[in-house]
Formats: C-alpha cells, sequence, structure tokens
C-alpha cells in the first residue's frame, strides 16, 4: 500500500478462493452426488446489491493495478476515521470504555432500545424544535441504516411508491428493491443550491404516493437546507398526504453558511420521521448506533398504525449493542463543542482546496462548494473527453490507469456524475489530483479544424 498504509480496502481475491469457487460450481451442477438440490439463493437480494455502493466499490477496485506501482486511493467511500487527521472525541472513547467496565451493558435490550438512550436522544433533538419529543418518540437502530430498512418496510406494499431525489444515497433504492416498493424520482435543482425541485414532486405523486425522503444535509450534493425551503417542502407533502422522512445524518457535519434546521421544526404541518446517528459526527461508523424519531404531534403515526408497525419490525430484528446504547448519553450530552468545530475546519479545507484544483480538470464541474459532508459532486462533461461512454466507463479506467478510485453517480441515481471523498488526509487529495489531470490529459478530445 506504500504510503498509506493505514487504508482500508477490499482484499484481491486469492487463487484458493477462486478454486474453492469452481468445487462449488461443479457440486451445483453435479448435485452435490446425492441429487438436484432444492434450493437457491433469493434473486432479489442480488438484485437490491446491483444498486449498492459496495458491489460498485468491490468492482472499481478489482479494476485497480496489483503491480504495486502507485498507490491505490480510495476516494470512493467516506469514511474519514481511518486516516489520522480525523478521531472520534474523547468523550466518545472514554464513554463507551465506561459502559464496558460498569457490567451493565451486558445483557439483551428491547427492541426499541433502553430507556436512557431513548431519553438522550431525545433530549438531543429537542434542542432545536418547537414540539418537543418524548423517548416514546424515539426508536434505537443499529445506525441509520436500520432505520432506512424499518421505514421502507413498514411503508412497502404492493402498489405504494416512495419518492426519492435523483441523486440520494442508495441504500434507500436498494431497500425498496428488495422490499418491492416502487420508487419515483423527484429532482434536484444544482444551480438553485440543489434545493427540490417541488413541481417535479408535485408531478410524479399520486394517490399511491406514501413518503418522501429528504437527505438534509444532503449526501452526496453537501448542500445545507433553508428554513423558507423546508417549509415548503412541509406544504408539499403536507397537500399530497404524505409524510417525511428526514435523513439528517451529517447534522453535526457543516462547514458552510447555512444554519442547519431540522424538519422536525415543520411536524405541526407534517408529520416527519427523523433518522440519525453518531457515525458520521463523531465518525464512529463502525459502532453501528443510530435512531429513528417520530415528530407528529397530531399522533398521526400512531393513529395510521405506523409506530406499531416500527415496533413490530423492531421486535423481530437485531438490537444495536447494549454497550452503546449505555454510552450514548455521556456521548450526546459531554462531546465539547470544538470537537466538531476543529474535524468540520479540516474537512472546509479540504473541499476548498480540491474545489479549486478542479478547476484545471474541466471534465469535471463541480457546480456549487459543499457545505457540508464529506464529499464533493461532480457533472462529467462527457463531449471533452474523446473515449469515454459514461460515469462508471470514467471511474472504470481511472482506477484501471491511475488506482485512483472515485465513485460513479450511477450509484446515486444520476448517470454522468462522480462523487470524490474529501474525508482523506490532504496529501492524498493532492496525490488524486495530479493523477486526475493525467488522466484527463491522455483521453481529452482531440481538436479538429
Amino acid at each position: 500500500m506504500g504510503q498509506y498504509t493505514n487504508l482500508f480496502v477490499p482484499s484481491f481475491e486469492t487463487d484458493q478462493d477462486e478454486e474453492v469457487e469452481r468445487k462449488t460450481e461443479m457440486q451445483t451442477l453435479n448435485g452435490g452426488g446425492g441429487g438436484v438440490w432444492r434450493f437457491k439463493g433469493n434473486k432479489a437480494a442480488k438484485e437490491a446489491a446491483s444498486v449498492s455502493m459496495k458491489g460498485i466499490l468491490s468492482r472499481l477496485f478489482e479494476n485497480c493495478s496489483r503491480d504495486g506501482k502507485k498507490t491505490i486511493l480510495p476516494l470512493g467511500h467516506c469514511d474519514p476515521i481511518v486516516y489520522p487527521c480525523f478521531k472520534t472525541s474523547v468523550e466518545a472513547e472514554e464513554a463507551v470504555a465506561e459502559s464496558l467496565r460498569s457490567g451493565a451493558a451486558n445483557s439483551y435490550a428491547p427492541g426499541v432500545g433502553i430507556l436512557p438512550a431513548r431519553r438522550a436522544v431525545a433530549n438531543y433533538l429537542n434542542s432545536d424544535l418547537p414540539h418537543k419529543l418524548k423517548s416514546d418518540d424515539i426508536f434505537m437502530t443499529i445506525g441509520c441504516c436500520q432505520g432506512i430498512e424499518t421505514i421502507i418496510q413498514v411503508l412497502s406494499s404492493p402498489k405504494s411508491n416512495i419518492l426519492l431525489s435523483s441523486l440520494v444515497y442508495p441504500l434507500y433504492h436498494s431497500y425498496a428493491i428488495h422490499d418491492l416498493a416502487e420508487i419515483r424520482k423527484y429532482e434536484l435543482l444544482p444551480d438553485q443550491d440543489w434545493e427540490i425541485d417541488l413541481q417535479s414532486v408535485e408531478a410524479i405523486a399520486d394517490h399511491n404516493t406514501v413518503a418522501m425522503v429528504i437527505c438534509n444535509p444532503h449526501n452526496p450534493c453537501g448542500n445545507v437546507y433553508t428554513y423558507h425551503h423546508l417549509k415548503k417542502v412541509a406544504e408539499m407533502a403536507r397537500k399530497l398526504g404524505i409524510m417525511v422522512i428526514s435523513d439528517e445524518v451529517f447534522k453535526e457535519t457543516i462547514y458552510g453558511k447555512n444554519p442547519f434546521v431540522p424538519m422536525g421544526i415543520f411536524a405541526s404541518i407534517v408529520p416527519v420521521v427523523t433518522l440519525g446517528s453518531i457515525s458520521k459526527g463523531w465518525l464512529v461508523p463502525g459502532w453501528r448506533i443510530g435512531w429513528m424519531a417520530m415528530n407528529d404531534p397530531s399522533n398521526v403515526f400512531k393513529t395510521t398504525g405506523v409506530v406499531e408497525s416500527i415496533k413490530h419490525l423492531l421486535n423481530i430484528s437485531p438490537d444495536p449493542s447494549t454497550i452503546l446504547q449505555f454510552a450514548l448519553p455521556n456521548i450526546l450530552e459531554k462531546t465539547k463543542k470544538d470537537y466538531f468545530e476543529k474535524k468540520n475546519l479540516t474537512l472546509s479545507q479540504n473541499v476548498d482546496m480540491m474545489f479549486d484544483a478542479l478547476k484545471e480538470i474541466p471534465c469535471l464541474v463541480c457546480p456549487k462548494k459543499p457545505e457540508s459532508c464529506t464529499s464533493l459532486v461532480t457533472k462529467l462533461d462527457l463531449s471533452l473527453l474523446e473515449d469515454i461512454t459514461d460515469d462508471v466507463d470514467f471511474c472504470m479506467k481511472l482506477a484501471r490507469e491511475e488506482n485512483l478510485v472515485l465513485l460513479p453517480g450511477e450509484v446515486f441515481g444520476k448517470n454522468n456524475w462522480v462523487r470524490i471523498s474529501i474525508g482523506v488526509e490532504r496529501s492524498m487529495l493532492q496525490d488524486a489530483f495530479v493523477r486526475l489531470k493525467d488522466f484527463f490529459t491522455r483521453h481529452i478530445k482531440s481538436q479538429t479544424t
């Protein structure tokens, strides 16, 4: 791995793995020596994984050279904690250690989560909310991902459809495919700070639409929605008779001018399910602790059976770590403000550097400098490239020629866009810029007279 020995990248498949796979295939064809097997894998899982981030990243890493001449630069996935310049807070580490040593967190937890954790999340969110949450409004989840999975399962039915943005965290799409829910895409407006095109929302909704998902701060675009815009979103959802699912996992990762406004502020207009976790704000995605919050002063979620369905699903699902649940109150209450300021300053400096550097690579256009998150998205201008067919082709060839892994926009549902992680060491971004520039120089379309 050269100088970046701390990086985590998928290991290359070995000859032994290939031999095991070949023997397994032969046994399947021959019935394992005992006739024809009557079982097989679930195709729905394969279809859901086909739009997953991990699936495309695995293919990109397989395209990288194994000769060791160039270090692999994994700027396709966002996991800043693997780099020395990013660490979680001391208070978070101490809280987990105290929870572990106490001996009080070794048992099973209720499906909805333990009371101290639910109460702590309610208090944490209430600082920004006019309609105060109670512990009963909070459900603990295994990271934000289980919250996404749970709410999609609750809303899925043969005729229901859910509205997602044209650029969206791919797990929403994957779970919808797996649960046979129809997905409809509304547009974002890159020239208007990535605001939601509310006309497109109204145009695609019908009497089977049950919810719209928003991401604020937005992943992967990095914008932070204003109070005025979110109020319009709430009013549109109320007009359509649908709930709003608000993914706010990046609320502690903001370094731009727009302050964070929680969607729950507008719960008197429309019921809101808020999804959150400490994964991004505290840089601990491996801890897998998150929550769902029911912002619903009118009790719509209870009368429609949504709350009951959530409880039923969580009772038959794995629970988040009891150790982390016991630690959560101290993590949320004791982490100092300067921890977030320092982390966000580093991200802001990385964004500034990469945003300016990309101006020298005209085939990648970033319409707006991010104000949040750990990545930036760029529009791929194929008209400037001679032998690149789309964003996937661009990223595959970049991985093969430069050992530089970026994420194609296809993963997020938008062709011919590319996401670049900025939650890495500054030297890696500088190295990536040089490789991008070399790649562009080789593939630039020749000028004809």
